[in-house]
């Protein structure tokens, strides 16, 4: 159930192996939070994307599943340089790193004007510990129920570092640092920084995520007997003996041995609400459902269509600082063919704007003015652009990582023989986020399912499960 990552993940791994697999997905489209659809603008049709992600070097698992469409992953092409901009500060470079820890962060220190020899003096180096010790146990034993923002104030940093170094860092998970939990965000520093060999290099697709991703894995599930059903919304979950049924809008009952629910936190509270067995089959997962449930921040999306470019200097993708609004920003046309192909015959340019923790409450398109006016700010010439065409969004599906969180989040195995959940807000045994957890736990869910048939596992892999300096403190 859920046609995102993590549920065509599951379903590759399974119809791979002879298990006969139906995907049914609500939307029109697949892909979820990685989801593409045609728009149609003044002068013809353009595929939109639900917002940028960075496909980062270290998601082995997500890249795994990848290669069954392209074993090189050839549509990948790196993006060179991560800046971050900022109204107050000089821009600063956090790509073009040593792939490597600790010689990435040592040079990340070295290079960063935001943190200076005297600062890291006066830095509360016990309070900076769990950033170089990171545990899969003991971090969330010791600092869940910490803020993020509560650890960022016991660091002592400079105000820049801090807002330059960290909060473009943790805005990037959904989720505000004041109601982000302390060892999520260090978790998410080991997984992303301190504890892979990749570093911070991501690459992107070179054609919009329908195209590149989800017609091929489409295609490849169905060459291995596997259905995938779009606009088919699954409404209920019911114990039909020793096998579930999965009830749909249209009034069709799919019964199956084995169920995985791959669907974002609030649509997973939901279907539990509409399936009052599970009270019965499955008490612990219906007791976690309403904390789970409640998302994370809203975040907004808008993509407009220009009648001019920015400066060629421009990075294309750049995080964003201390704006109030304004996240990152991505120039499409300088990414993906058919944008670039629109702006070469036009003279114009696409880009997106991302706030990835807002406001509630305030329309798509008053998020999306006040994101162009911040960005004007700080790219002068971009300001004095006129806008063609804007598609703007806002939505609230993103997992919370809320401080005491992770002693209730549910992992892929539920209370209930048969029933599996995966997607990037469940509990994982190693270190993983965004995309790559989607992956893993759509992989692992796979995985239960094929022992309990008695069939060969898919491998999964993981960045080092335990930080620089864990177990020598």
């Amino acid at each position: 159930v859920g046609g995102g990552i993590a549920g065509m993940s599951a379903a590759v791994v399974l119809a791979e192996r002879g298990v006969r697999v139906s995907v049914l997905e609500a939307a029109p489209t697949l892909g979820g939070r990685l989801g593409a659809w045609p728009e149609r603008l003044a002068d013809g049709t353009q595929m939109v994307e639900h917002g940028f992600h960075a496909f980062f070097r270290q998601y082995y698992n997500w890249r795994a599943i990848l290669r069954r469409i392209d074993p090189g992953l050839g549509f990948l092409k790196p993006v060179p340089g991560y800046p971050v901009l900022s109204a107050q500060w000089p821009t600063e470079e956090f790509g073009r790193l040593p792939p490597a820890p600790p010689l990435n962060l040592l040079t990340l220190l070295a290079r960063s004007p935001s943190l200076r020899l005297d600062d890291l003096r006066r830095m509360d180096r016990d309070a900076a510990l769990p950033l170089l010790t990171y545990d899969p146990v003991d971090t969330y034993a010791d600092l869940d129920a910490t803020t993020a923002e509560e650890l960022l104030d016991s660091l002592r940093l400079p105000d820049r570092a801090r807002a330059m170094l960290f909060e473009v860092f943790s805005h990037s998970f959904f989720n505000h640092e004041a109601e982000m939990s302390a060892a999520e965000m260090v978790a998410q520093f080991h997984f992303y920084l301190l504890g892979n060999g990749e570093g911070l290099a991501f690459d992107c697709p070179d054609e919009d995520y329908a195209t590149a991703i989800w017609t091929p894995l489409t295609r490849h599930v169905q060459r291995h007997g596997g259905r995938v059903l779009t606009a088919t919304a699954a409404t209920a979950l019911r114990r039909d003996g020793d096998r579930w049924r999965v009830e749909t809008a249209d009034g069709t009952g799919y019964p199956a041995g084995h169920v995985v629910l791959a669907v974002d936190p609030p649509a997973l509270a939901a279907l539990v609400r509409a399936s009052p067995g599970l009270a019965t089959a499955a008490p612990e997962l219906v007791a976690r459902m309403p904390a789970f449930g409640v998302p994370g921040p809203p975040y907004a999306v808008a993509r407009y269509w220009l009648d001019g470019d920015v400066s060629r200097r421009r990075a294309v993708f750049s995080g964003v600082s201390r704006q109030p609004t304004l996240d990152s920003v991505t120039l499409y046309h300088r990414l993906e063919n058919e944008p670039r192909i629109w702006a070469g015959r036009t003279g114009g340019s696409v880009v997106e704007l991302h706030a990835y923790a807002c406001e509630p409450g305030v329309p798509a398109g008053e998020l999306a003015e006040r994101m162009r006016v911040e960005l004007g700010t700080l790219w002068p010439e971009f300001a004095g652009l006129r806008v063609r065409e804007l598609r703007a969004r806002v939505e609230a599906q993103a997992p919370a990582f809320a401080p005491g969180s992770h002693a209730t989040r549910p992992g892929v195995r539920t209370d209930a023989e048969g029933l599996y959940l995966a997607g990037d807000g469940i509990g994982t045994e190693f270190p993983s986020a965004l995309m790559e957890r989607s992956a893993a736990t759509g992989i692992v869910a796979a995985n239960h399912i094929l022992r309990a048939e008695g069939a060969a596992t898919e491998p999964v892999r993981s960045i080092r499960p335990r930080g620089l300096l864990a177990g020598r403190h």
